[in-house]
């Protein structure tokens, strides 16, 4: 994390002990500004309805419910205007997130700082601080500025919240006069002496020259980057948009042409309003917003269900739609918290020895993460430190790299203890050049399993009281053993990883880590096979670096910074694919506001993370995904399938419902035939496509990247199918006037055909998965038959009670216009099983949606 420093930001501050004085923090203020990331506006309750209301959703929902009750159909009216609240709640909800999500990001910087100014400490607001500024910052307390450190020793500080990475960093000190008198306008200074805002100094005091201040922070240009733009309409969301506008403009142009042909037939105009009435009543398409909003829901509940968490009920939609995984490491495919995974001790060693005396060249106090995992280690297998005086200690150092503490034991010996650099401590211990050898190699095998290796050794000290421990031994050490830490992969991801090749999505790692101990990560848990693909973030953004669809052949990203993460995000977006990116650091705030699907992890994420995500994983597991991934699809389908059981019922009832009256017969359908039929279609529409089939897996090969709802061949089929039922109704219609001289039997003929074709379009698509998919449509049909057949109710409705051949001829009608779906959907799906599980399978849904360009 190199980064360029401007010298003209120290020149005139220097490495005076005294800092700035007054005026020129005034000069720097009026020149740099304040020390904030961006201005927070208060979105007060007018503005938030103003936003709300731009939805174009809200007002098509308010018009069609207006129009119902002009025409009389209050049921519908009243049905619409409790379909607005979702919607309107949803969108109040994520206007104040995003306040909330901005909130959050300010939230991780200091609130107030220490700062030196005309020789004199002082507590002022971390707004106030300016480039040049000499900061002082204790143990436990967040850097409040990007700045030079300038003093301290043992430094260590926290960066996973900006970088993802779990270990700590070692700080070095620089000093400030030496970079002034440097002959440049800019140096570049390594990220050791870095002190970047968001983190936090974990051990001792440090003395930070401030460099950068308010947005120009490293953290700043994240936020900044994240809250840039504003999300687009999803694609599910545009295709519908498309769908019901078409659909409206279509119904309003036949209605306009029945009232206008039934006006020039003589029928006069109160004939020609109703016929127009009723037209509109069957043709306007209030279910298709009213299934979308109901279905994401239950899609939101069956991911919770899942331990995801769901933000954006639209992320139901893209996650079934997602080809690609970008994934953080640490915290997300690992668990992000150290471990020691492997003891290796010395011959003459046990391992409980080894880790007794690791533990006495520890202090876990210092807040040093090894040194805990240690202590922890050495109380577990129920060692006691009591036991032994710890007489002086030499701390560890980035030249000596590695700790030593002269104890005395309980027989009064002294022992001198070392632990650190495996190089470092081989080198001092009395093995012979083949042992040292044999060592070297087995701790390179365990670095290139992604290990981080620490050796531990001991001496005698000859020497009486304590004057014997006034100098650090260097020699005649005795190896005790090594040390081997990681972070270990999470329960699940192998096979998750293993499911996500096999749906066709492709995962890749991006982490801030060292590209062999990715590369180790990336073959534990299955990514790429025994050789992933590995490039640098540098080589990403080199002119020769993979593009386009040649970036789905690369594995993992190591040495990623944000923006490059953010760049990868843009780069497959722009290549088609459909990206998901999960995370937990503020890091990861751009990648996750870009991606389709940011998925960020509850237990260990930032509130930031958190906050500008769609979707939050409760368990931290990146199997998790997996499993919403399967859900989303699940739920795609089912949408898909409630779509198209709208359309075919819908084209014969609109068609029909325009043909009659065109062709000088009398009105077909009656308003109350149309409430009937509603109150048919919508539970079927809501309901009978709902559930998910026991033991449904997630579907094998690439997943649909069509932006369209319905694809060509499934408007083909809708079409043919409805072309058939419409016709068939007509000639129900027709032999029910001209055979019976009746047009209550015509009109009873023409509903029984479409009420069974109904109950048969339904069984058709939804292949009797489920419970509801079956008692829905047989309840449809009893209570139908019983209004028909009930002479006072048909009576009431305009109807005459049908015969036994009458109900023959419309049950056959029906099957033939339920056959097309059969002949295609059910062959499809079969074969889609045998491709899936090598075995047929009766629980998958039919393949809908799968003919459209990819």
């Amino acid at each position: 994390m190199r980064r360029a420093l401007p010298l003209a930001r120290l020149r005139g501050a220097g490495s005076s002990p005294r800092g700035l004085d007054s005026e020129d923090v005034r000069a720097r203020r009026a020149r740099y500004g304040v020390n904030a990331i961006l201005d927070i506006p208060e979105h007060a309750w007018r503005v938030i309805a103003q936003e709300t209301a731009r939805d174009p959703m809200l007002w098509f929902l308010a018009g069609v419910s207006a129009l119902y009750a002009v025409v009389g159909q209050r049921t519908e009216s009243l049905i619409l205007l409790a379909a607005i609240a979702p919607l309107a709640v949803m969108d109040v909800v994520l206007h104040r997130r995003t306040s909330a999500s901005t909130a959050g990001l300010q939230g991780r910087l200091a609130a107030r700082a220490d700062v030196i100014r005309d020789g004199v400490a002082a507590e002022v607001p971390a707004i106030d601080l300016v480039p040049g500024d000499l900061v002082v910052v204790t143990a436990g307390a967040p850097f409040p500025a990007d700045g030079i450190v300038v003093a301290g020793h043992e430094l260590y500080a926290d960066e996973s919240a900006l970088t993802g990475e779990a270990y700590p960093v070692v700080k070095r000190t620089l000093d400030g006069a030496d970079l002034v008198d440097v002959e440049a306008d800019e140096v570049f200074v390594d990220g050791a002496s870095w002190a970047f805002a968001g983190t936090r100094l974990l051990t001792n005091r440090a003395s930070v020259r401030v460099a950068f201040t308010g947005g120009e922070t490293l953290y700043g240009e994240i936020v900044r980057s994240a809250t840039r733009g504003s999300r687009a309409r999803t694609p599910l969301q545009m295709s519908i948009d498309r769908l019901v506008s078409v659909l409206i403009v279509a119904a309003a142009v036949v209605c306009v042409i029945v009232g206008a042909v039934r006006l020039r037939q003589g029928f006069g105009w109160l004939d020609a309003l109703v016929s127009a009435a009723t037209l509109a009543t069957a043709a306007l398409p209030e279910e298709f917003p009213l299934v979308l909003t109901v279905f994401l829901g239950v899609g939101v509940y069956r991911l919770a269900r899942r331990q995801a968490l769901v933000r954006r009920a639209v992320s139901v939609e893209n996650i079934g739609r997602v080809t690609c995984i970008c994934s953080d490491k640490t915290g997300t495919i690992t668990e992000g918290r150290l471990r020691l995974l492997e003891a290796i001790a010395h011959p003459a060693t046990s391992a409980a020895a080894l880790l007794g005396l690791a533990a006495l060249a520890s202090r876990p106090s210092a807040g040093d993460p090894l040194d805990v995992v240690i202590a922890e280690a050495a109380s577990a297998a129920g060692l006691r430190s009591d036991e032994h005086r710890v007489v002086t200690t030499f701390p560890f150092t980035e030249s000596r790299k590695r700790e030593t503490a002269i104890v005395r034991e309980h027989d009064g010996r002294l022992i001198a203890v070392t632990k650190g650099a495996v190089e470092v401590v081989l080198a001092q211990t009395v093995l012979s050049p083949s042992e040292r050898e044999a060592w070297h190699a087995r701790v390179a095998r365990l670095a290139e399993g992604g290990s981080k290796v620490l050796a531990c050794a001991w001496r005698p000290v000859d020497a009486s009281g304590d004057a014997g421990a006034a100098a650090e031994p260097d020699t005649g050490y005795r190896l005790a053993g090594v040390l081997a830490f990681g972070d270990p992969v999470r329960e699940g991801v192998v096979e998750a990883v293993a499911a996500c090749r096999a749906a066709g999505i492709h995962t890749i790692m991006a982490t801030g880590d060292h590209p062999l101990t990715a590369a180790s990560v990336a073959r534990a848990v299955g990514l790429g096979g025994a050789t992933p693909a590995v490039i640098t973030g540098d080589e990403l953004e080199a002119p020769d670096g993979p593009r386009g669809r040649a970036l789905l052949g690369v594995d993992v990203i190591a040495r990623a910074t944000p923006a490059q993460k953010l760049g990868l995000v843009k780069a497959l977006q722009e290549a088609g694919e459909i990206v998901a990116v999960t995370g937990d650091g503020v890091n990861d705030v751009p990648a996750l506001q870009a991606a389709d699907v940011g998925i960020a992890m509850g237990e260990r994420a930032t509130r930031s993370a958190r906050e500008i995500a769609s979707i939050v994983l409760l368990d931290d597991n990146f199997r998790t995904i997996v499993r919403a991934i399967g859900e989303g699809r699940q739920l795609f389908e089912n949408l898909t399938l409630s779509f198209t059981y709208l359309l075919i019922i819908h084209v014969p009832l609109v068609a029909a419902a325009a043909l009659v009256p065109l062709a000088g017969y009398p009105l077909l359908f009656l308003p109350a035939h149309l409430v009937w039929l509603e109150l048919i279609i919508h539970p079927t529409a809501l309901l009978a496509f709902q559930a998910r089939p026991a033991g449904a897996a997630i579907p094998r090969g690439r997943p649909r990247r069509a932006t369209r709802l319905l694809s060509r061949g499934d408007w083909i089929m809708i079409g043919t199918v409805g072309a058939l039922l419409t016709t068939l109704v007509v000639a129900a219609y027709a032999r029910g006037v001209h055979e019976r001289g009746d047009v209550g039997h015509g009109r009873a003929l023409a509903l029984a055909v479409l009420i069974l074709a109904s109950a048969f379009v339904t069984l058709a698509l939804g292949r009797l998965r489920t419970l509801a998919g079956a008692m829905i449509p047989a309840a449809t049909v009893v209570v139908s038959a019983a209004l028909v057949q009930v002479a006072p109710l048909a009576q009431v409705l305009g109807l005459s009670p049908l015969h036994a051949d009458d109900w023959g001829l419309a049950a056959l009608g029906a099957l033939i216009a339920a056959l097309p779906l059969v002949s295609i959907l059910w062959p499809r799906a079969w074969t889609r099983s045998w491709r899936d599980t090598g075995a047929p399978r009766g629980d998958s849904a039919p393949a809908l949606g799968t003919g459209g360009s990819p």
